[in-house]
């Protein structure tokens, strides 16, 4: 299932702006359709258990889902 942006702040409980933030810093693999960035929600379960008790605003700290 493929989750936006917005889909994928309210599933997990992070900030959009924080979720985009991960994005751009390539911890989060995307799917882009035009301006549509898509996050399948396996990958998101994935990064939060990965990431479970970091700090997600400090990009040397979160570990990346690939």
């Amino acid at each position: 299932m493929g989750l936006t942006i917005d889909e994928a702040a309210e599933y997990t409980g992070i900030g959009r702006n924080t979720l985009r933030r991960l994005v751009g810093w390539g911890k989060i693999p995307v799917l882009r359709i035009g301006r549509k960035t898509i996050i399948r929600a396996d990958v998101m379960d994935y990064f939060m258990q990965l990431n479970q008790g970091r700090d997600l605003l400090e990009c040397e700290q979160v570990r990346a889902a690939d």
